[in-house]
């Protein structure tokens, strides 16, 4: 080889060269880039794999289900509306024409109920409204606020008038007439009362059978303020009539106005107190209602059911809604497994809990080791 070749091919073995020593970092951050895309795809594909897997991993909690219950929250407000319409301009006809202080006492009543309907048409309305981003557990809230607007209606415009109307007819007697037009009256709303209360007794017994509850039971502690507005206000209503008719035949009977201005005091006190009790309900679940402890108990024995699950040091089951739950906990899984795959686990889990028709959400977190364990 001559001197001038091998210069010439000294020369060219850098430009060969060049090429080898800068392709690694070029292809470097390329290489880094695409197993962070593969890592999330991974990621994904076992997230959703678990999403269509999972089933209903709450099944066998006696939790507040569906099953037309907003429909027929819908048909017993609509039905009591309409009852209390009726009912509110006959009795209103009645009070002109008798002069019956009992008689002024439920035409305010009836026309409180009827005002109120519309604020629990509202609540049933609205808070059906689907979860958005500014509120991702729904608007099932909104239902206790318009329940708790009904309640206090009920308290000013049933219980305050009706107080008043006997206090005033106490200081200023006046005699009655027409009594058999006010005892007509008071049979056809105790008839009408009765349809409406009846239906919000169809709708609640089934719920209270698949909750363990007796009615009264049921009614005080259903997550739904419809039903139980219009069940209290529907029996206020029937012992309200009883109470009108008691006053209008002591006056009759007695010639005094005193014990028809009695009957509407207690009418008012009647109302008041049924108030006081919706306010105070709606108030609890504003504020943050939790399950029934035997709910609890049974979510925390199906996740300790869960192969996936070694132990739960915390839940909670806060009621968001009509029949709405959200899940919050800790769990310990079982396996050793890398944080990226325990984060889909979790996940995953989640989806199996949110399967449940009752519930809107939940978010699970990691247990500590210190945590104690929570028993059912």
């Amino acid at each position: 080889m001559s001197r001038e070749q091998g210069a010439d091919q000294a020369a060219a073995e850098p430009d060969t060269a060049a090429p080898d020593t800068a392709a690694p970092d070029a292809a470097a951050p390329d290489s880094a880039e695409q197993a962070a895309a593969q890592h999330a795809a991974v990621q994904r594909a076992a997230a959703e794999q678990a999403q269509q897997e999972s089933g209903d991993l709450l099944r066998s909690v006696p939790l507040p289900r569906d099953d037309g219950g907003e429909s027929e929250s819908l048909t017993t407000v609509l039905v009591a509306f309409g009852a209390n319409i009726l009912i509110a301009v006959a009795k209103t006809a009645a009070a002109v024409l008798t002069g019956s202080a009992s008689l002024v006492a439920e035409a305010a009543h009836s026309w409180a109920d009827s005002g109120n309907e519309i604020f629990l048409l509202m609540a049933n309305r609205r808070s059906r409204q689907p979860p958005d981003r500014e509120h991702p557990m729904g608007h099932g809230r909104e239902a206790y606020v318009w329940s708790l607007f009904a309640a206090l209606g009920l308290f000013v415009a049933g219980a305050v008038v009706s107080v008043s109307q006997g206090v005033n007819e106490l200081l200023h007697p006046e005699s009655a007439s027409n009594f058999v037009i006010g005892y007509i009256v008071l049979a056809v709303s105790f008839v009408l009362e009765g349809v409406s209360f009846l239906q919000s007794v169809r709708q609640a017994k089934p719920e209270a059978a698949s909750m363990h509850r007796d009615l009264i039971d049921h009614v005080l502690a259903t997550s739904d303020p419809t039903l139980r507005a219009v069940f209290f206000e529907d029996s206020a209503a029937l012992v309200g009539v009883l109470l009108a008719a008691g006053g209008l035949g002591l006056h009759q009977l007695t010639g005094s106005p005193i014990p028809d201005a009695l009957g509407s005091i207690l009418i008012g006190v009647l109302l008041g107190a049924v108030a006081i009790v919706l306010i105070n309900r709606n108030r609890r679940f504003l504020v943050g209602q939790e399950a029934d402890p035997r709910v609890r108990a049974a979510a925390i024995r199906a996740l300790l059911a869960a192969p996936e699950v070694a132990r739960v040091t915390y839940l909670r089951l806060e009621v968001v809604g009509p029949r709405m739950i959200f899940v919050t906990g800790d769990v310990d899984l079982t396996g050793d497994d890398p944080e990226p795959r325990l984060a889909v686990r979790l996940r995953a889990l989640e989806a199996k809990i949110s399967a449940s028709p009752a519930v809107v959400g939940a978010v699970l977190s990691l247990s500590a080791p210190d945590e104690p364990t929570l028993e059912a």
